[in-house]
């Protein structure tokens, strides 16, 4: 039986003769001190093992027993050595980097021991981010953490879960804890100082736990009913309430309680000295974290929001309302916020409608203080510097075009007002990593493009040529036997195979692109670029958004006559998120200029990630839908083939209608765009 552990000199020595050969030699004292913590029988396991992969190859070595103290938090003995001896067949099926990661993946090992399906975060980022930008109203991004908690900007989840034998149910644990720290934002729980709050008790971490488990149950409720669905979902994740939180469940989940009712249950509960219960999960609180991110965001909200009104009470009439005559009041009414001015209800642009609602899940409500208009200024719904809107000139539209309302069937006559607009080219930067990046891929689409524009056209039935038409001469075969006169047109010549193609690029830059969709799209025309040049087609690229039928916005990035210099390099990088998407008007004006081009065919490709959609009630639905269609018939009465690429993934629901059965591509995820969209042009243009 051994009698004692290892003492850190001991440790050290016995290591610095089995790792003598690492490069990590010299940190072998701080390691040592980390196993002297262990028993004896856990440190001649870690002594044998670390020397056993020291043999192999001395890095390792030193990693299993750098790791080890972590690892026997999980595993006996067996386990031990069956987690050294995967990462040494590792080592030598693919060497040192794979037995490396092989043994830093410890959850994943644990997970497969125990007959566990471990799920990543990052399986489930993209879609859980879609999902939680659903359910927020306003944005909410996702990272990996060390545990799950939320600033109230980003939610953070860990990098793995495996508490199930079944991926599936570890997905949705990862669904489950973004719900539970989604409502922790929209049900108000940091519409108090929880700093204050936690700081009357002497134990804070235990009263902060306290308070997440009471706020998981006020929160559960919920979502219970107003998403029964995933209340439901919930309640099957976690189980039954312990029964320490029984006499607290019908206030907490009563539809009148607020944070302040799990405030006063943690006050109950601390007092009383009752054992904090362990839930499967909950997600825990960070509240100094909350207020800073909340506080700048209030902050930020309230100016976009003020500006607004004042836009708002400069233009409300004939003659200028003076701050006695302005007066704003909220209704939520099915959580719409309604603003009046003078006793008249107002519509707010988009931004600061979202600004309103976020203030008031951040508030419980708009505040005088914010209802105050800062100026006159006019309003523009987009906006730089924190989202602030911007300065726009008056000048008359550039265009004005007819709109197709189908419940009239018939046109709205200069219904559209259109303004082309310069972008301000950007440094670059993204260009250059793009390039970077997708380097093989270029390269490889300029390779079929060069084979596209090299192709020769075989004539038949020609007079003369360089080889024989073999159907020609088979027809005048049968042609003398039959008595008949043959052709003398017997032969095939090659001819060069001229291309006569001017294209256009009509780009999505929606409110709704923003983010990684945005990037895609910059992506995608980044390489098409480079490969069209090799091609020599003549090509434009413009994009389009816009606010309402007065403001339909078209942004020109590439025209026909621009060449692809580094001033469309920086306009590329600058394309961004705007607004909305009236596409009926950008098709009709994009198929204007593409008229003009000489080329005999001509085509209009459009990137976009949803269908056509405006600001207010009107142009949504099928009525955006008809003029879209209507536009693309307008452009094929005047030659120009129209192709939609899209990935909304409902895009089979109405696409086939309105651009018609062969004349769109859905992609399912948006990092497949970049590596599509010039494929897809080599196809329609071959």
């Amino acid at each position: 039986m051994l009698e004692r552990r290892l003492f850190e000199h001991e440790i050290e020595e016995r290591l610095d003769a089995l790792l003598f050969a690492s490069s990590s030699h010299r940190k072998i004292g701080k390691l040592a001190a980390q196993l002297e913590a262990l028993s004896r029988t856990q440190q001649e396991l870690v002594m044998r093992m670390a020397g056993v992969a020291a043999q192999t190859y001395a890095e390792i070595g030193h990693m299993v027993a750098t790791l080890a103290p972590q690892a026997l938090e999980s595993l006996d003995t067996a386990g031990f050595e069956a987690w050294v001896i995967g990462a040494l067949d590792a080592y030598d099926r693919d060497g040192l980097r794979q037995a490396m990661d092989s043994l830093r993946d410890l959850d994943g090992f644990v997970a497969r021991r125990d007959g566990r399906r471990l799920v990543c975060f990052a399986e489930v980022e993209q879609r859980l981010g879609r999902f939680v930008q659903g359910l927020s109203g306003r944005a909410l991004s996702l990272k990996v953490g060390a545990y799950p908690w939320t600033d109230t900007e980003t939610i953070f989840l860990p990098e793995r879960i495996a508490l199930s034998a079944e991926a599936q149910d570890n997905r949705q644990l990862y669904k489950g804890l973004a719900v539970e720290m989604w409502a922790q934002t929209r049900y108000g729980t940091f519409n108090v100082d929880l700093e204050a709050e936690l700081a009357r008790w002497p134990d804070r971490s235990t009263a902060g736990n306290w308070l997440a488990v009471l706020e998981a149950v006020r929160l559960e409720a919920c979502v219970r009913r107003d998403l029964p669905g995933l209340g439901a979902m919930l309640v099957a994740l976690r189980g039954a309430w312990p029964a320490v939180l029984h006499v607290a469940l019908p206030e907490l989940q009563s539809p009148r309680a607020d944070v302040g009712v799990s405030l006063a249950w943690l006050a109950r509960f601390m007092a009383d000295g009752a054992v904090l219960p362990a839930p499967t999960f909950v997600a825990r609180l960070n509240p100094a974290a909350a207020a800073l991110a909340r506080g700048e965001r209030i902050a930020r909200e309230t100016e976009i929001l003020r500006r607004a009104l004042g836009a708002l009470k400069g233009t409300a009439g004939k003659k200028p309302a003076s701050p006695a005559e302005f007066a704003a009041q909220l209704k939520t009414e099915t959580g719409e916020i309604e603003i009046r001015l003078d006793g008249e209800a107002v519509t707010l642009p988009p931004d600061a409608r979202a600004a309103a609602q976020s203030l008031v899940q951040d508030l419980g409500e708009l505040p005088p203080a914010v209802l105050t208009p800062a100026g006159d200024g006019p309003w523009q719904p987009t906006g730089k510097n924190l989202g602030l809107p911007e300065q726009i000139d008056n000048r008359a539209a550039d265009y004005r075009y007819d709109e197709w309302d189908y419940h009239r069937n018939a046109y709205r006559r200069q219904w559209c007002h259109v303004y082309v607009n310069e972008v301000t080219p950007g440094d670059g930067q993204f260009v250059r990593d793009a390039k970077t990046r997708y380097a093989a891929h270029i390269q490889q689409i300029k390779r079929r493009f060069e084979a596209v524009r090299g192709e020769d056209r075989i004539l038949g039935r020609q007079p003369e040529g360089e080889e024989i038409d073999l159907d020609a001469q088979v027809e005048a075969v049968n042609d003398r036997r039959s008595g008949a006169e043959p052709s003398p047109r017997l032969f095939c010549r090659r001819v060069r195979n001229e291309r006569s193609l001017a294209a256009m690029f009509m780009i999505d830059m929606s409110g709704s692109t923003k983010g990684w969709v945005n990037d895609a799209e910059r992506a995608s025309l980044v390489m098409l670029c480079e490969a069209l040049e090799k091609l020599g087609d003549a090509y434009a690229i413009y994009g389009f958004s816009g606010w309402t039928r007065t403001r339909c916005d078209i942004y020109r990035i590439k025209s026909f006559a621009d060449r692809y210099d580094d001033a469309v390099r920086g306009r590329i990088d600058a394309i961004e998120a705007k607004d909305y998407t009236r596409m009926g008007v950008a098709i009709r004006h994009l198929s204007h200029l593409l008229s003009k081009q000489p080329a005999r065919h001509k085509l209009l490709v459009t990137l976009s990630d949803g269908r056509p959609d405006d600001f207010g009630d009107e142009y949504r639905g099928q009525y955006g839908i008809e003029d879209t269609r209507r536009a693309l018939q307008e452009a094929r009465e005047q030659g120009i083939r129209g192709y939609c690429i899209t990935i909304d993934r409902h895009g089979a629901d109405y696409l086939r209608h309105m651009v018609g059965p062969a004349s769109y591509t859905v992609l399912d995820d948006a990092k497949k765009l970049p590596l599509k969209v010039a494929e897809i042009y080599r196809k329609l243009t071959a």
